[in-house]
């Protein structure tokens, strides 16, 4: 009955390596995260307000930091084989800190999961005039149901088919667009639009994907060893910022409008509507996946109940799928990006613990290939860290606040890390001098 509903993909067990896949297989995917819709409007806001090659360097400098945030992150998921939320337990979150990351996670990547569904759910219904857009939206949502609950391999099969189908389209599309205008004074010519700074567009290009470099364990878990972390890493983020962000930029100064997904969409006819199609389905069945290994994770953590992922996957996408079509989660898209406020702090507290302060590193590696019996209930530093560092670095008038967050909760953790070291040496001094004391005595 399990392989009829799908596969739990060690949604709380370590990956071993014989369910590992190669490089490509996990790029293809990552490649397939980057390059989105949502990409393309964030070149095409860059590029209402900046010059070409400013924009290209704020897409640059933004893919380098996520770089860093989900190539760290990420080694240490291939390494241990284990789920971002899951993971968590041993690196600074402990036992309940874990199960609030997972709910958070699935809240969040459910709600995105949700309003894009209904976003392919009315492209479709407005280009075949056959159906309502909910109608659309709960086919369309079954279909990406169904993948994920499949898990790993068949979404790697999809990532093969809609990733090169999304970028031909994509591409002949913008082609179409530009060749009409002078390449070169869209090169060169000043932005249509009031200007965006340096500082404010590399916080644009970071926090659109800030998220997905958090959670990358999810993802990285099926890598075979840290250099084909790196590789897919730079490789699919960096391409992706640069290819679909760029055309997004060139776009916004050919159309000199900032709404160029609107523009790409209605004046493609089906091609418009399969660039929607695919670029949803591309990143969909990742929103679906994550949000059911955060809600696994959370059920285990609070109430010691293991639950299929793939069962777990068909309820949250029934439902996502029936909000997104009747337009409910549409309202609440500021709540679910104050969620991606949560989430720089993550990847700060893990890299700290995991590579410095190490406090359960020990534990979690001695175990290979099982996973360790227990986890600290609550880390008394982290209680106070991931929430201040979140706040504090979206507050600062300096900086860029997901990297602000991330440094902060970095920095923080490390600093408590020592000090927890420090008192634990003098109480180990104490105790031995107490022990001499009393044998001469």
């Amino acid at each position: 009955m399990a392989s009829l509903l799908g596969h739990d993909d060690q949604a709380l067990t370590r990956v071993p390596d014989q369910a590992r896949y190669p490089w490509v297989s996990v790029a293809t995917q990552r490649f397939g995260q980057t390059s989105a819709l949502s990409q393309l409007l964030l070149g095409a806001t860059l590029g209402f307000g900046m010059t070409f090659w400013d924009a290209f360097l704020a897409l640059t400098l933004g893919a380098v930091l996520l770089d860093v945030v989900a190539i760290a992150v990420g080694v240490i998921g291939q390494r241990e084989g284990l789920a971002t939320a899951i993971l968590a337990r041993w690196t600074g979150f402990g036992h309940a800190g874990s199960a609030m990351l997972g709910l958070i996670v699935a809240l969040s990547t459910t709600g995105w999961f949700g309003i894009q569904t209904g976003l392919a759910g009315a492209t479709l219904a407005a280009v075949t005039g056959i159906a309502p857009a909910a109608v659309w939206s709960i086919f369309f949502g079954a279909l990406v149901t169904v993948i994920a609950a499949y898990g790993f391999r068949w979404m790697a099969w999809t990532a093969y088919l809609t990733v090169p189908l999304f970028l031909i389209m994509v591409g002949w599309v913008v082609l179409k667009i530009i060749l009409q205008h002078d390449l070169s004074t869209l090169l060169t010519g000043p932005p249509p639009g009031p200007k965006i700074t340096m500082l404010a567009a590399i916080t644009l290009v970071t926090g659109s994907f800030i998220v997905g470099a958090s959670i990358a364990p999810d993802m990285t878990r099926f890598n075979r060893s840290p250099w084909d972390v790196v590789k897919q890493t730079v490789l699919g983020i960096t391409l992706g910022e640069w290819f679909i962000g760029c055309a997004g930029v060139l776009l916004a100064h050919a159309l000199r409008s900032n709404d160029v997904v609107a523009v790409v969409t209605s004046q493609a006819g089906w091609i418009g509507a399969l660039v929607v199609v695919t670029a949803v389905l591309k990143i969909n069945d990742w929103n679906l996946y994550s949000a059911s290994l955060g809600l696994v994770n959370f059920c285990d953590a609070v109430f010691d109940v293991r639950v299929s992922r793939a069962q777990v996957s068909i309820m949250i996408g029934v439902a996502g799928s029936f909000l997104g079509a009747v337009g409910i989660l549409s309202q609440f898209t500021d709540y679910l990006a104050m969620l991606g406020v949560v989430f720089p702090a993550v990847p700060g507290i893990m890299i700290a613990e995991y590579y410095v302060v190490r406090r359960w590193r020990k534990e979690i590696t001695a175990t290979r290939p099982h996973v360790p019996r227990s986890a600290p209930t609550w880390v008394p530093a982290t209680v106070v860290i991931w929430p201040a560092a979140a706040i504090v670095g979206e507050m600062l008038p300096f900086g860029q606040s997901s990297l602000n967050a991330l440094v902060l909760a970095f920095v923080l953790y490390v600093s408590a890390g020592r000090l927890d070291l420090l008192r634990m040496r003098c109480r180990r001094a104490t105790n031995r001098k107490v022990t001499g004391e009393a044998q001469a005595a």
